[in-house]
């Protein structure tokens, strides 16, 4: 696992210092600056981007809902603020967590592990060594609460997503993880799985029979919504024998 790089804007200095041990703390967190303010923090990103920011909402002249806004690149973020009412616009914007202060050690490694879990939507900032994502691997390692857990492509018989959670089915347990379908469909061989639903990726070896809605996967069955419709048809006909 690549370390995370990291940056803390926060205008407090007793808060900033406290963060910057908490990121410490965390081996594979990568500190790359902390900054008193929104200013200092675009020019920070400018020389160093990073995957993931812990910030303040309360800061002079430029807020932390407002740097979010305007960056043209944006990373995860997680928001710090001592102040509860934002927090259901910063799930708007899409941060991964939200922390009232004062932050225990406890709950800002909560937050951590959820950026963790999103880390595959995350562009590298720093080259990735191939012994760490190997090419043509037959499988991959998704979190299961606090254990990683080892899933082999050829097992999964179909995903199921809702929102920031994905449930895989194998054929030995269901599995849910903290991340996107999005994330999970990249990294899976894309001569075997097809997305058929906003909320349905399929091994197309697990499919026992296809209906014109639907396909069929032991007891489940699985819609197949008009925007994915074409592709899977295609998609079958290729994998069709003559």
């Amino acid at each position: 696992m690549r370390k995370i790089d990291c940056l803390i804007v926060e205008d407090e200095p007793l808060a900033r210092n406290l963060m910057v041990e908490y990121v410490k703390k965390v081996p594979y967190l990568n500190l790359v600056d902390a900054c008193p303010n929104a200013m200092k923090a675009m020019e920070a990103l400018k020389k160093n981007p990073v995957d993931l920011i812990f910030l303040d909402i309360q800061m002079p002249e430029i807020t932390g809902i407002t740097l979010l806004k305007i960056l043209p690149n944006k990373p995860m973020v997680i928001f710090t603020t001592a102040y509860s009412e934002y927090a259901l616009e910063g799930y708007e914007l899409d941060v991964v967590d939200y922390l009232l202060k004062p932050v225990t050690f406890e709950r800002f490694l909560k937050a951590v592990e959820k950026a963790s879990a999103r880390m595959p939507a995350i562009p590298s900032t720093q080259s990735t060594s191939s012994s760490e994502q190997p090419a043509g691997r037959p499988f991959v390692f998704v979190k299961d609460g606090t254990k990683l857990v080892k899933v082999v492509f050829s097992d999964i018989l179909y995903i199921e997503g809702l929102k920031d959670y994905v449930t895989i089915h194998t054929r030995q347990q269901k599995i849910t993880t903290l991340q996107r379908m999005k994330h999970l469909e990249e990294q899976l061989p894309a001569d075997s799985f097809i997305r058929i639903h906003n909320s349905f990726i399929v091994n197309i070896k697990a499919i026992d029979t296809i209906h014109k809605n639907e396909v069929q996967i032991g007891q489940a069955m699985l819609p197949i919504s008009d925007s994915y419709r074409k592709n899977f048809k295609e998609f079958v006909e290729k994998n069709q024998m003559g």
